[in-house]
């Protein structure tokens, strides 16, 4: 039986991959054999040094539709995670500004009215550095009480949303969901092409996505 192409597999694979909202990211490491880690969002695929394009190529491409079929229920995971991950960060102390522990506690409505405040108070600066960067301005910003996500955006009305609790996190975390959602005005859905602007706009947002989906598992 003839083998396809292998600039078409992976290509077909990516498109494949990005028509599912999920980022292929193929990394040369020493290690034996091919190994595969589905993430929100992203198909992490580490691959022995001498192993040959076509051989990368194949395994990708026999791999796709287990993560297309498996993404929803990482996602689900990954909500339920972060629910529980909010909750506890209102509860115990010390209480995180900018993934920095404060000297002080706060009760858990407190600490959202904190969290609000503060995010309020960057909010202008952050956008008018970010905007000509990205080539896209929102016309509104609001404020959510979200626990399953960091934004979103509403891009007919062109309204961006960030959740209250970012700023428990590095202040590098609310600017890559800012430069997310502002992406999206150029790209409604999660395509290769939405994912490459987010890294032309800004080439670190990986560090700062995997931290918010608790890849790195603490704060620097």
């Amino acid at each position: 039986m003839a083998t396809q192409d292998t600039t078409s597999i992976s290509i077909l694979a990516k498109q494949q991959l990005a028509q599912a909202g999920i980022e292929l990211q193929v990394t040369k490491k020493r290690v034996k054999n091919i190994n595969f880690r589905l993430k929100p969002y992203l198909l992490m695929v580490s691959v022995p040094v001498s192993m040959s394009t076509a051989q990368i190529a194949q395994a990708i491409a026999q791999r796709v539709s287990w993560a297309v079929a498996n993404h929803a229920q990482v996602l689900e995971q990954y909500k339920r995670k972060q629910h529980t991950l909010t909750e506890s960060s209102t509860a115990n102390s010390p209480l995180l500004l900018w993934g920095i522990a404060q000297s002080f506690t706060l009760s858990p409505d407190d600490t959202i009215a904190y969290y609000r405040q503060q995010l309020s108070d960057v909010i202008p600066s952050l956008f008018d550095k970010w905007q000509p960067i990205v080539g896209a301005r929102a016309n509104e910003v609001r404020l959510k009480k979200m626990h399953t996500r960091w934004g979103s955006c509403n891009t007919r009305v062109r309204r961006v949303w960030l959740s209250v609790y970012l700023p428990a996190y590095p202040i590098e975390c609310t600017e890559y969901v800012i430069v997310h959602e502002l992406c999206h005005l150029h790209h409604a859905n999660h395509s290769s092409a939405f994912w490459q602007t987010v890294a032309t706009a800004m080439p670190d947002y990986q560090h700062w996505h995997n931290m918010l989906a608790g890849k790195t598992g603490k704060l620097d």
